[in-house]
């Protein structure tokens, strides 16, 4: 799915740009920030300096360079936050300084950046599902480089995707707004109209009406992936519509922070946001990250990575259910994390039948659950949703 676009500046690309000329194949320098550390480096190697290699009776391992391509600025404090902080676990483990160019839009900029860095780079890791076209077209024209794109389906022999079941956490999500409401209704501040949202609307409000089979669910589309100001006018519309408990699909905790002024409770999305509004927040699904770039960076370096379309989920923690917030009572949380246990188990699937859209039309039959593909399909909404799909 993901993600993100924000204003690319010409400045940016002015120091990108400079930062690639300057530093060639080896460069750890950001082209938003630099990286502190290693900008001496040899221009292939991470692996230590010319003495300690000449003492080994081995060269050592020479290690990839890669290179992260993100929506939003590393301080969103959402899903460009929580990517970064994969980066940075990745980083650690692996010993290997990775680059990153930041508040890249998706637009034919996308792939101008994944172009220059493809000339520089052994990996390159393109964060947002805007970017899937482009990075394929990257990647047919540098068959030598490992290309891996967030959330996306297109793939190629040196191009393979990753994402997870975030759905799984909506539900869960769910299950805490809907014993949380006073008033049965609960509101969606909803990104852009595409699959990736819709699934995990549909997700939050099963996990709501399986413990509160009265809830209605208003929702808004703000077409944004990180803009404050307009999440927060979508939120204070549901508010003023009567939901009383909030959770966003954006990266910023613009709905958090209007729903803590209203004394509503709300979640956010892909990280821990309760530090913005204790109180008032609920949980929400959260990314790691961290440890499938270990994987994948790892499999380059043993020569055994192959494309593929991962996707993983809770039960191998690519996909988590942030803590909740203070005001959530005991009572609560047990009754998600026994949801939780049975998701990990496999005993527990979101999309399990009998299951309609808002419209009556019966979408899985009873006893059936849909497949991933079926999921990662979805152009409908769940019964109890107020609101379209806008086309």
């Amino acid at each position: 799915m993901k993600k993100r676009g924000q204003g690319f500046t010409v400045s940016l690309m002015l120091t990108f740009a400079l930062a690639v000329v300057l530093a060639g194949c080896g460069s750890n320098n950001n082209a938003a920030s630099t990286n502190a550390a290693a900008t001496e480096a040899p221009a292939s190697a991470n692996a230590g300096t010319a003495t300690e290699a000449a003492a080994t009776t081995e060269p050592a391992a020479e290690k990839p360079t890669v290179a992260f391509v993100y929506i939003g600025p590393p301080g969103d404090g959402g899903y460009t936050y929580q990517h970064d902080q994969g980066r940075l676990y990745m980083e650690k483990e692996l010993g290997i300084k990775a680059d990153f160019v930041e508040n890249v839009p998706e637009s034919a900029d996308a792939e101008r950046i994944i172009t220059e860095l493809a000339q520089n780079h052994d990996i390159v890791f393109t964060t947002s599902f805007g970017y899937m076209d482009f990075t394929l077209n990257v990647a047919n024209k540098f068959p030598n480089v490992k290309f891996l794109h967030a959330s996306g389906y297109k793939t190629a022999e040196n191009m393979g995707t990753y994402f997870g079941k975030n759905y799984q956490a909506s539900y869960l999500s769910g299950i805490a707004a809907g014993k949380m409401t006073t008033k049965n209704h609960l509101g969606y501040v909803g990104a852009f109209p595409i699959s990736e949202v819709v699934y995990n609307l549909n997700a939050f409000t099963l996990g709501a009406q399986s413990v509160n089979p009265d809830i209605k669910v208003d929702v808004v589309w703000t077409n944004t992936w990180y803009d404050p100001a307009t999440e927060r006018q979508a939120a204070i519309s549901l508010l003023d519509k009567g939901a009383d408990v909030l959770l966003a699909y954006q990266d910023s905790p613009a709905t958090l922070q209007a729903a803590a002024e209203r004394g509503a409770y709300a979640g956010g999305n892909d990280s821990d946001m309760s530090k913005y509004a204790p109180d008032n927040y609920l949980t929400n699904p959260v990314w790691n990250w961290g440890p499938y770039y270990v994987k994948a960076v790892q499999s380059v370096m043993d020569g055994t990575w192959k494309s593929e379309q991962y996707s993983g989920d809770m039960a191998d923690g690519m996909v988590e259910l942030a803590p909740f917030g203070n005001k959530v009572p005991d009572d609560v949380k047990t009754l998600v994390e026994e949801a939780k246990a049975k998701i990990i188990s496999g005993e527990l699937e979101v999309f399990t039948g009998p299951i309609s859209d808002n419209q009556g039309n019966v979408k899985v039959q009873e006893g059936q659950a849909l497949t991933l593909e079926e999921i990662l399909g979805m152009n409908w909404l769940t019964q109890g949703v107020e609101g379209t799909i806008p086309q």
